[in-house]
């Protein structure tokens, strides 16, 4: 089977490497890709988002399915793109349609879809330009700290959560006044805040029946000890140590099932992933977002804990037959870190070379913001590097990925030292 591979990043980097073990992938085009993905498949200079560029490559190589890894396709639509052209729609699209994608592209969307299934998740209300002041008094009924959320797509970036009443008006302000975000925040949810510890549970459906995936934590925050900027996301674990059966068994019955039930109610056609992200307060789960592709860099922990074929599970999820395939899962831990350009999330400095990955043991380096540059592979982007191990616990897992990552070197590089350090 030949298929088309969509996105740049680490998690497309690990889907690859997890899709090239499976006999029934014979030929892997990844477009855009990366330097870690042109050394194993077929990269190809097209944008995610260039659907006229997908439509001729994919009948010009005979493409049988095409797998989306970011979010920004599934939000304008690529599934509904290939479902209603004549050429295009018997080839497969994992990923939900456009109004499915509206979960992850609209958190006011999201909210609403909670509520209207009884899903547990806290409470909130939406605003634009025209009530911002009307927004500004919601802030003085809640409690501190704030959260504000960019209602659109802002790369991971867009919620702030702020201690201070005056500076969460400022902010508010600045987000539908001054367009903070752009277009992502001309409406901005408000929303009552959690204090608990936050994981993520990743979902893979094929509308009717589903598959829970191993459990993920991520680490946002560019500083150690959770300080300072959101960034895409700077380490992650698998599984999370805190989520006991009791807990999975409460996301399962609660959040899951009803939000797969309620895709089917809506008549929301959805064949991917579901990317929820939880918090856990005294031991009850409740949904802080939605996304609907999975994560980065949770992607790089979650994918090698799979044991079963990917390419099968995606046949079974184009076919509606998911119920029908087995999940196994690697009941080692396994971590992840990334390596960052310095001043990432901010402004940073691309093109510089990297080395040793040749020396890396016993992990595996998953290539993001990279590129080939003759000889070179030369960082490309704000996130660089992930680099994965395994272990029987995560503390095994993470020691070995710092010790790999003693042997990589780019200039200005940086990670993370506290990976992990929360659970422990």
């Amino acid at each position: 089977m030949t298929i088309l591979l969509l996105g740049s990043g680490g998690r497309e980097h690990a889907f690859a490497w997890k899709m090239l073990q499976s006999s029934l992938c014979t030929k892997l085009f990844v477009a855009p890709g990366n330097a870690g993905t042109e050394s194993i498949a077929t990269n190809v200079n097209i944008s995610p988002t260039d659907f006229d560029s997908i439509k001729t490559f994919v009948l010009q190589e005979k493409v049988e399915m095409v797998v989306v890894g970011p979010e920004d396709p599934l939000v304008k639509g690529i599934f509904d793109f290939f479902a209603n052209d004549t050429d295009l729609k018997n080839i497969p699209v994992i990923g939900p349609s456009k109004k499915g994608a509206q979960l992850e592209g609209s958190k006011e969307f999201a909210k609403e879809f909670l509520v209207k299934h009884q899903i547990p998740t806290a409470a909130y209300d939406s605003f634009t330009k025209e009530t911002v002041e009307k927004g500004c008094r919601f802030l003085e009924t809640l409690q501190p700290p704030y959260v504000l959320k960019a209602d659109g797509l802002a790369a991971g970036k867009g919620v702030l959560i702020i201690q201070d009443l005056a500076e969460a008006k400022d902010e508010l302000r600045n987000m539908l006044v001054n367009e903070k975000f752009g277009e992502a925040s001309l409406k901005v949810v408000i929303e009552e805040f959690l204090d608990g510890i936050e994981l993520s549970c990743f979902v893979l459906t094929d509308g009717k029946s589903y598959k829970i995936l191993p459990t993920a934590k991520d680490y946002k925050r560019i500083g150690e000890g959770d300080t300072g900027l959101n960034t895409g996301g700077m380490g992650a674990i698998s599984p999370v140590p805190f989520a006991d059966d009791i807990l999975l068994e409460k996301i399962e019955t609660r959040i899951v099932k009803p939000t797969i039930e309620g895709l089917q109610k809506d008549g929301i056609v959805y064949k991917g992933f579901v990317f929820i992200g939880l918090i856990n307060v005294k031991g009850e789960p409740i949904v802080i977002e939605y996304n609907v592709r999975m994560g980065d860099p949770e992607t790089e922990v979650v994918i090698p804990r799979l044991k079963s074929d990917l390419v099968e599970l995606f046949v079974a999820v184009a076919n509606e037959k998911l119920d029908e395939v087995s999940l196994e899962i690697d009941s080692r831990s396994a971590t992840t870190i990334v390596l960052v350009s310095g001043g990432y999330p901010e402004h940073f400095e691309k093109g510089k070379v990297i080395s040793g990955i040749e020396n890396v043991t016993d992990s595996i380096v998953f290539h993001a913001g990279t590129k080939a540059d003759n000889e070179f592979v030369v960082s490309n982007g704000g996130r660089v590097l992930a680099v994965t191990s395994y272990g029987n616990d995560f503390q095994e897992a993470i020691k070995k990925s710092y010790q790999n990552i003693e042997k990589l070197h780019f200039d200005t590089m940086y990670f993370r030292k506290d990976i992990g350090f929360d659970l422990l």
